[in-house]
């Protein structure tokens, strides 16, 4: 892999960092209640059980719209709506540079929200979704008209969802369903939910699970509360469903195949998330040294104490080491089967996630008290980015899928069971 990055992509970098300073700063700066030190008290609407407030969602909608009008927002989505299908190399590339420029308008952290963003939703439903379905929501996924929810986390299962305990059971040309969901993120602003539940098999069968587009005002859906999380807001809600009624049309994808839907675009995302985390360790690495030059005790510079420069340094040397990795690691994507490399994307994915968190952890340390206040980003960063060692699949599920390529168990180099020996 050539490893500098390629010129019509260092063009675009220059380009939406014009745009940022142009439109999305000035933005910031015209609201300054969602984007000061004390932001998660403007950002939350208490009195609605902790959710995104108006306001502030209203702000992260006009961010978004001037993304859109600027030809950046639909880059990497689907040339069905207008898309560019960019590389994942290039996505990664911009993702990892936005998340360096540290918090703002330009990667939301709460919702996701970026110049150059994933949309996970259209990339499903335009694969997935059939013609009626396309029709009503993919439009209005793109430009934020639309929300779908992702309820497929239960109670008491999280990562083994080939176990989860929601059920549908067929009633002529309709389809009963019954349980429950946790972190059914976004379901405040959602238009439609995509229920995940049982139709066949046992539990612990990967077959046999269907996926279920639901309007939010189905009778027999209903949003129970909102968890409070370590990041606030949170549009992590506890979903009760109770004897809903759906018709067959509500099925996407095929019926007993909705782990495939669940699982579509999940290298793509996780290869982005880890292009975030390296960036935003980046950023916390540039300000550490920026503050240690400046800081001074006993008469001169922090920075030139060898217990501020190792540490940092050390630090440095990881973000270098990981960034190059997820830029080869996009590449590969670009290049092969997404599931040929996936133990290469659980690699970038759960090592990038620590390092924004060591990464964030270090700054505070370095700013000393100051570090730890919510005058600087540093706390923010790290109760965001810690989230990201458990979504998209925990540390321990990356390590696993890790393992399971290292050993023959799974992949490419997958070996043949062994026979057992009967004794014969």
């Amino acid at each position: 892999m050539d490893f500098d990055i390629p010129e019509d992509i260092r063009r675009t970098l220059n380009e939406i960092d014009a745009f940022v300073e142009r439109e999305l700063v000035p933005l910031e700066q015209a609201h300054p209640q969602y984007f000061d030190h004390r932001r998660e008290f403007a950002r939350t609407d208490w009195e609605r059980d902790g959710i995104p407030s108006a306001g502030y969602e209203a702000v992260v909608r006009e961010a978004r719209d001037r993304c859109d009008r600027a030809g950046f927002l639909r880059m990497g989505l689907p040339r069905s709506v207008g898309g560019q299908e960019a590389s994942n190399l290039a996505v990664v590339i911009i993702r990892e540079h936005l998340s360096a420029r540290g918090i703002g308008l330009q990667g939301n952290l709460h919702d996701e929200q970026s110049v150059v963003p994933s949309i996970p939703m259209v990339h499903l439903m335009e694969k997935f979704g059939s013609p009626e379905q396309k029709a009503r929501y993919l439009e209005g996924l793109v430009t934020g008209d639309d929300f779908i929810a992702f309820a497929l986390t239960e109670p008491d299962h999280g990562s083994d969802a080939t176990w989860l305990e929601t059920t549908a059971v067929r009633d002529g040309d309709h389809w009963i369903l019954n349980g429950r969901k946790r972190f059914n993120s976004g379901v405040h602003k959602a238009s439609a939910d995509l229920v995940f539940a049982r139709t066949s098999g046992q539990p612990g069968d990967a077959d046999g699970i269907t996926a279920f587009l639901v309007p939010m005002d189905t009778p027999g859906l209903k949003v129970e509360y909102y968890h409070w999380c370590f990041n606030m807001p949170s549009d992590h809600a506890e979903v009760s469903v109770n004897d809903m009624r759906v018709p067959h049309s509500a099925v996407v994808g095929r019926i007993g195949h909705g782990l495939d839907v669940a699982q579509n675009f999940v290298h793509q995302n996780r290869i982005r998330q880890a292009a975030q985390s390296v960036g935003v360790a980046r950023y916390c690495v540039q300000e550490s040294v920026k503050y240690a030059r400046a800081r001074k005790t006993f008469g001169r510079p922090i920075a030139q104490h060898q217990a501020i420069q190792f540490p940092i340094a050390e630090m440095h040397a990881e973000v270098e080491m990981l960034r190059s990795y997820v830029f080869k690691v996009a590449n590969e994507l670009d290049r092969k089967p997404a599931e040929s490399v996936s133990d290469q994307v659980a690699i970038a994915n759960f090592r990038a996630n620590r390092l924004a968190c060591n990464a964030a952890d270090l700054a505070m340390q370095v700013h000393g008290g100051i570090g730890y206040t919510r005058g600087k980003p540093f706390e923010h960063i790290y109760r965001h980015f810690r989230r990201y060692r458990i979504t998209e699949g925990s540390d321990e599920v990356q390590i696993r899928k890790i393992a399971a390529y290292l050993f023959g168990y799974a992949g490419p180099g997958k070996q043949p069971a062994a026979k057992k020996d009967t004794g014969a």
